[in-house]
C-alpha cells in the first residue's frame, strides 16, 4: 500500500479547540506535513487544515471523527507520496 497526503479540514467551536485539536494531534503525530488555523467567523467556528502523510486514510478519517463531537470534517487526498 502506497503513502498518500491526505487533507483533513476540521471545524471546531473556537472555545473547544485546543482541547480537540490536542487529541487529534496525539493521534497523527509524526506524520503531519502543513497545519492552518483561521481565526473564528462571526459564530464563533475556527477552521483547521492539516496535510497528514497516511498510508490508510479510511482508518485515520474514523479515528478523527471519533473525537469531534461538535464541529464538522471534510477529507480529501492530494496526492501520492
Amino acid at each position: 500500500m502506497s503513502m498518500k497526503i491526505v487533507e483533513l479540514k476540521v471545524r471546531l467551536p473556537y472555545e473547544n479547540r485546543g482541547a480537540i485539536l490536542s487529541r487529534i494531534i496525539s493521534k497523527v503525530r509524526g506524520r503531519i506535513r502543513d497545519i492552518h488555523f483561521s481565526p473564528p467567523d462571526a459564530r464563533g467556528i475556527s477552521e483547521v487544515r492539516m496535510e497528514v502523510v497516511e498510508d490508510n486514510p479510511g482508518s485515520l478519517l474514523e479515528e478523527v471523527k471519533k473525537v469531534i463531537r461538535e464541529g464538522g470534517l471534510s477529507f480529501r487526498v492530494l496526492s501520492e507520496a
